[in-house]
């Protein structure tokens, strides 16, 4: 067992972060406890609520990480996109390929509920609007007619409808829309809104 002075706080935290998404890589958010966690890095689960409020706490840390990440990829990959509309249809297939590549890591995201504090903080939801920044500038030069409300709730009105296929693909239940690929269902989903939401 490691001495607690063996490592900085901030060594700690990174320590645990990093064991944390690697149980969660290989069993699922089912097999993540602050035993397990404390355990792989050589501390105590004292040690841990030193630098972690909680489990909770620990947990949405790692979801924030998971946040980054995406963003990283969705930021990058719509870059060589043409137009809007190509960069739209290119940022749900980033996200569709990213829940599939990396499922039980984008699980947590939206499977996990705190048990303790239900209150997101501020950092987190900073990190959950910047995933929408890129989907609310292409709406806003496909639309520019549109007032900035319209493009807030247009961007989550159109991701949540691309979540919904992510969700089937993962569930793997696409065939009950009589659709075999995610892809097929993302680009009528998009192409019918922005020829609507556009128009109007």
């Amino acid at each position: 067992m490691a001495r607690r002075n063996d490592h900085s706080r901030d060594e700690i935290r990174e320590m645990a972060l990093k064991a944390a998404e690697t149980i969660i890589l290989e069993k699922g958010k089912d097999g993540l406890s602050a035993r397990k966690i404390a355990q792989e890095i050589g501390y105590t689960v004292g040690t841990l609520y030193l630098i972690f409020k909680n489990l909770d706490d620990l947990i949405l840390h790692v979801n924030g990480r998971t946040l980054e990440r995406l963003y990283e990829k969705l930021s990058s990959e719509q870059q060589s996109s043409s137009d809007s509309k190509t960069a739209l249809l290119q940022l749900a297939k980033t996200y569709i390929n990213f829940a599939e590549n990396e499922s039980n890591r984008w699980k947590v995201v939206f499977e996990h509920r705190a048990q303790t504090d239900n209150t997101t903080p501020e950092w987190y939801q900073e990190r959950v609007g910047k995933m929408f920044t890129a989907v609310e500038t292409h709406l806003s030069r496909l639309a520019p007619h549109k007032s900035p409300s319209e493009i807030k709730d247009a961007a989550r009105a159109l991701w949540g409808g691309v979540h919904g296929i992510c969700m089937l693909a993962l569930t793997d239940n696409l065939d009950i829309t009589g659709v075999e690929s995610a892809d097929t269902l993302t680009q009528s989903l998009i192409n019918n809104y922005l020829a609507g939401f556009t128009a109007g």
